[in-house]
């Protein structure tokens, strides 16, 4: 019973590993995304990844981080032929996600990793965000 426990624990450990890993290497192979200007107007993603720096108060840029985060999934959503079909777009997004909850917790206690989790979810809007523009693009296009 005692090994059991301690494998699933053990595996659980290696699967939160990985997933970290992953996202950390999907964000840093990414180059950062020229944000057009008009991309600039509807999105605050860029002005709070900015601020994050000299803004002491992070509810605020959280609050437009999910603004933006709510427009992208609805874009997704709504939008044909916009759908993030790959897995690693699935994974930013659950890096998004896993993101906003560790900002939740440390918010208080470690305004430091709070800081860190908005930057992250802010680089993983201006991804995800390009990656909209570009197939939105390519269909106008078309």
């Amino acid at each position: 019973m005692f090994a059991s426990i301690l494998i699933i624990l053990i595996s659980f450990v290696l699967l939160v590993y990985w997933f970290r890993y992953s996202c950390i290497l999907l964000l840093r192979g990414h180059s950062e995304p020229e944000v057009s200007t008009s991309t600039q107007s509807r999105f605050s993603f860029g002005t709070a990844r900015k601020a994050l720096g000299e803004e002491p108060e992070l509810d605020a840029l959280h609050l437009a981080l999910q603004r933006d985060h709510q427009l992208i999934t609805y874009l997704l959503q709504h939008a044909p032929g916009l759908e993030l079909s790959s897995f690693e777009d699935r994974l930013l997004l659950w890096d998004y996600k896993a993101m906003q909850l560790w900002y939740r917790i440390t918010r208080i206690a470690a305004p430091e990793q709070a800081r860190q989790a908005l930057s992250e979810m802010g680089s993983v809007l201006a991804i995800l965000g390009s990656k909209i523009g570009e197939r939105a693009g390519i269909q106008a296009e078309a």
